[in-house]
């Protein structure tokens, strides 16, 4: 059982005027974690995000950032992730992700399939940082 670890590279347009890195820009970076972490699974939508900024995050030319993600919960059809954005050694984000299994041609959520299943429980880390 391991946590997955993404560097994201801050972009230019990632900024506020007073040097900010927007909130919205932020979850564009914890999902380019969540896509990483992903590796290729697809059938896999986003059902629930919610967000705690627990410090500002700064953009710096050519800075890349840290995200952690773990599951916390492995269900029948979903998963739980929590996700973190570290900026300096220190959480500037904070984020609990639900995503589930789905099936686009019925537009249901569906039971993993064992290679998910398998996929998606290496991330399992019982009560890291939850």
């Amino acid at each position: 059982m391991s946590v997955h670890e993404h560097r994201v590279q801050l972009r230019w347009s990632d900024p506020d005027s007073l040097g900010h890195v927007n909130h919205a820009r932020a979850l564009g970076l914890v999902e380019d974690a969540r896509l990483a972490m992903a590796a290729g699974e697809r059938g896999v939508i986003l059902a629930r995000l919610e967000v705690d900024y627990l410090r500002q995050l700064y953009y710096r030319v050519g800075e890349r950032v840290c995200v952690r993600s773990w599951v916390t919960r492995l269900g029948t059809k979903s998963a739980t992730l929590r996700q973190e954005l570290l900026q300096d050694d220190e959480v500037a984000l904070r984020a609990d992700v639900v995503m589930v299994a789905f099936d686009f041609a019925t537009d249901r959520s569906r039971a993993w399939d064992d290679g998910e299943r398998a996929h998606w429980s290496s991330f399992v880390v019982a009560a890291a940082g939850t």
